[in-house]
């Protein structure tokens, strides 16, 4: 397939979206979440009904496949992606408003290389006395999936890939203010499959997401395993369907720098994490505890790598704009939570909300607060970051864990002391601890280890990948087939 062009690119792009406003623009009249170009997208269904009726015989195609097959399916998923990742990056900014276009991009190119295929399904064997036992990972099914606006497209992808290496099909649910993108990325999995020799129709998606098609979804007897990318209203629906799900949750992760760390590194670190895509992924680092005798420093460092560091009534002013006043209907109760305008936001977008002008070189907005303050207490996913001074180990640890809200998700530390990091470590009980690097390392990017934008806290998945999306099945045979 020919490389495309940075013209073609933007041409795409101009079709997707209008310009880029306070609010996800509208589609354009030549793209929809059904066509491109006047192309019908491939696997996009009106009816959910009818979408999981399609992803079950897509089912039933990977089940009658090879292994071989399925890598090579997954082959020709990567490629593509690494192809069509400039168009899925500036097509994701432009329809919901939210991260950076290169970084978007550098994410699609890691779930490209980094999401493991069918090596990851490994069976195992035990023998003794008695004979042999061998346990396989088999396939639920189809997999009934929601993505987020956050990720959409890398999730869509992502998911697809371990979930056909693990043999199951896949009907997806995305966010509804990510529908063009989620299916450009649902279609370029199809066309994969197709050219690698397999169905047309492999994966599923809807033209119009709605709660009603995720209820059918939720309830649907053909869909034997839920996976669910988002918010934590989202993932308490899933996990009370009755139905085995895989949840992956909110988070909130801090940071602990003590005066053992390499502050320079520190500071450039927190910074790069913490701005990546604008504070989107939820690995991101949301606020820092800084030992108050190299908290200056740190703040000297961290300004000079893109932050901005604003006064405590800026903050306060800034806290109005960002967080919004929220009735629950049920308990009649007011509390704060994201401006959905301000998500993944540039920070030069957010402090001009609050008449500072600064120029595009502003990564990160900084602040010193107390432990109280919202932006330690709320996670934002913005390019916010407080920090907190403390005095010890044992009061950075204390707060860090209660500002983690029991998430379990993401936590991190800058330090060089061995005892410090373990007792973080151990206190904070997180499914990612990032030590001295910048937190998406945590997910492969400059660390080791495989990516996922599934990340299974509060079902205790963890780091997702196609092994995740198996059931175990035991095959016995009595005493034969042991040969010592």
């Amino acid at each position: 397939m020919a490389e495309i062009s940075r013209a073609e690119i933007e041409k795409i792009v101009k079709q997707v979206v209008g310009a880029l406003g306070n609010t996800a623009a509208a589609p354009s009249a030549e793209y929809s979440s059904t066509e491109y170009q006047g192309r019908k997208l491939v696997g996009i269904y009106s009816d959910m009904n009818d979408a999981i009726a399609a992803a079950n015989e897509g089912y039933k195609a990977v089940r009658a496949m090879s292994v071989e097959k399925r890598e090579q399916i997954i082959t020709a998923i990567r490629e593509l992606t690494r192809k069509e990742a400039p168009i899925m990056a500036e097509m994701g900014v432009k329809e919901t408003g939210m991260g950076k276009v290169e970084h978007k991009r550098l994410k699609h190119l890691l779930v490209a290389d980094k999401t493991p295929g069918t090596e990851d399904i490994v069976s195992e064997a035990k023998t003794g006395d008695n004979g042999l036992t061998l346990v396989e990972m088999a396939p639920f099914g189809v997999v009934g999936a929601i993505t987020p606006s956050t990720n959409p497209s890398e999730t869509v992808i992502c998911n697809s890939m371990g979930m056909i290496a693990a043999g199951n099909g896949v009907v997806f649910n995305p966010h509804p203010g990510a529908i063009c993108v989620s299916n450009y990325a649902v279609d370029l999995v199809n066309r994969a499959s197709l050219m690698a020799g397999g169905p047309k129709v492999l994966v599923t998606s809807m033209d119009k997401p709605t709660l009603d098609s995720a209820k059918i979804m939720q309830t649907h007897p053909l869909i034997r395993l839920l996976v669910c990318t988002g918010g934590p209203g989202v993932v308490r629906s899933v996990l009370s369907s009755g139905k085995k799900a895989i949840g992956a949750g909110a988070g909130n992760p801090p940071v602990i720098v003590d005066d053992t760390a390499d502050i320079a590194k520190a500071g450039k670190d927190i910074i790069d994490g913490c701005t990546f895509d604008n504070n989107l992924p939820c690995i991101a680092e949301k606020e820092v505890f800084a030992f108050n005798n190299i908290k200056d420093r740190l703040i000297s460092e961290m300004l000079k790598n893109g932050a901005y560091l604003i006064s405590a009534a800026q903050a306060d002013a800034l806290a109005q704009v960002v967080l919004v006043d929220v009735t629950d209907k049920k308990t009649g109760k007011t509390k704060k939570t994201i401006n959905r305008k301000c998500v993944g936001r540039d920070a030069a977008v957010l402090l001009d909300m609050i008449g500072v002008k600064v120029g595009n070189d502003v990564r990160c907005i900084i602040c010193e607060t107390d432990f109280n303050h919202l932006f330690v207490q709320e996670e934002l996913m913005m390019p916010i970051l407080p920090i907190v001074g403390v005095s010890d180990i044992d009061e950075a640890i204390d707060l860090a864990v209660k500002a983690e809200h029991g998430n379990r998700h993401t936590a991190h530390m800058h330090s060089k002391n061995i005892d410090n990091l373990s007792r973080f470590a151990a206190a904070v009980e997180t499914t990612i601890f990032v030590k001295n690097a910048p937190s998406y390392a945590g997910i492969g990017f400059g660390g080791e280890g495989h990516t996922t934008f599934t990340i299974a806290g509060p079902t205790g998945e963890g780091i997702t990948s196609a092994r995740s999306f198996t059931r175990k099945r035991r095959c016995v045979m009595a005493d034969s087939f042991r040969i010592i």
